[in-house]
């Protein structure tokens, strides 16, 4: 499927979005396409040209998308992937082969390390962070024996080593899951046998929805603890009520103070019907840091744009923000609760877990 926005004849930019538009997890792909789309409507974008194609999820399909929109299209700049293995099937090829990407969500710890490349920006956070910070979190609110659980992909290892990095309690067990399970009945059992006083999970889209309905059901009473992803507002209404009460690590919130950030959440809200997620966030983020760096540099000219977006001069939805040495986020990461507001299920920001954070694969990276 191919969408495309070209708001001037002879736009100054080309970006190539390739997102999940269909099948499991495409509500992240259509959150990221709707707040990059809002951005540039808001801001009256008539020098960007924006092409938009469906992954559906499978990393093939992402490295096809890729090479057509950079040999045929000649794009000048990569975005929207959400999940990590599909990044790492098109982000070191196309980094190094001079084309920019700026990540709307995927965060694999081999780019942030390492593999870090100056043509490659992420505006959301490297894998690790929100599960970090749900470490730290765990710590405070006194747990010392967690049960941890996420998908067998590289998003999915890098989130229990995160957890892991900052949590100073034992496990009540670890498990690795297939990649877009639905039936957790075997991993709740055992989480039933184990005398774990806490559960960490990170299980994306379907597959949370899936865990904590059956959750519900299974009469477990242990706290569940999770990133944002897990309980951002794209899935909070097919969760229903089994979601209420459980804690989760976000980099935004739709509370958080600022005129920017009650700009995108109204602005969004009407103009979708619907109150944005965190993915939402990322992808009005990443549009209005692409839009700060053309303000300041022709695109053409690559070192003096990679410049302007290293600067991020612009207002973010989430408060202050900066990129490190590695091209990824420096920032503070809150904590939320799942609430019922005005009938509807959502979250409330309620506390920070970790204050100007950056990851740990940064002192890997060469970069300055």
């Amino acid at each position: 499927m191919l969408s495309c926005i070209a708001v001037s004849a002879q736009a100054d930019i080309k970006i190539g979005m390739i997102t999940t538009l269909s099948g499991g997890g495409s509500t992240l792909g259509i959150d990221v396409r709707d707040g990059f789309e809002l951005a540039l409507k808001q801001a009256g974008a008539n020098d960007v040209e924006l092409l938009i194609e469906d992954d559906a999820r499978k990393p093939d399909v992402a490295k096809k998308i890729a090479d057509k929109f950079v040999q045929k299209d000649k794009v000048d700049i990569l975005t929207g992937i959400i999940w990590s293995n599909l990044a790492m099937a098109v982000v070191p090829a196309a980094t190094r082969k001079g084309t920019l990407y700026i990540s709307t969500n995927a965060g694999p710890s081999a780019l942030a390390g390492k593999a870090c490349h100056e043509n490659y920006f992420n505006v959301a956070w490297q894998n690790d962070n929100l599960h970090e910070a749900m470490g730290s979190h765990a710590n405070r609110a006194g747990y010392k024996k967690s049960f941890i659980l996420a998908p067998n992909y590289p998003a999915g290892t890098d989130a229990l080593k995160g957890y892991k990095r900052m949590y100073k309690g034992e496990l009540a067990g670890e498990l690795l899951t297939k990649l877009g399970q639905d039936d957790y009945a075997a991993e709740i059992a055992q989480i039933r046998a184990s005398d774990a006083d806490s559960i960490f999970f990170f299980l994306p889209g379907g597959m949370g929805i899936a865990f904590m309905k059956q959750y519900a059901q299974s009469g477990v009473n242990v706290p569940v603890m999770g990133p944002a992803f897990s309980f951002s507002q794209d899935i909070l209404p097919a969760i229903g009520d089994a979601a209420l009460g459980v804690v989760n690590s976000s980099q935004w919130g739709k509370d958080l103070e600022g005129d920017v950030n009650a700009k995108f959440v109204q602005g969004f809200t009407e103009t979708y019907g619907r109150l944005p997620s965190l993915y939402a966030s990322q992808g009005y983020d990443a549009a209005n840091l692409i839009l700060s760096a053309m303000a300041k540099a022709d695109v053409s000219n690559k070192d003096a744009f990679r410049a302007a977006l290293k600067e991020a001069d612009f207002a973010s939805v989430r408060g202050d923000f900066k990129f490190g040495n590695n091209n990824h986020p420096v920032q503070d990461i809150y904590v939320r609760k799942v609430v019922k507001e005005d009938g509807q299920i959502t979250n409330r920001t309620v506390g920070i877990a970790i204050k100007d954070h950056q990851d740990a694969y940064a002192s890997k990276c060469r970069m300055n």
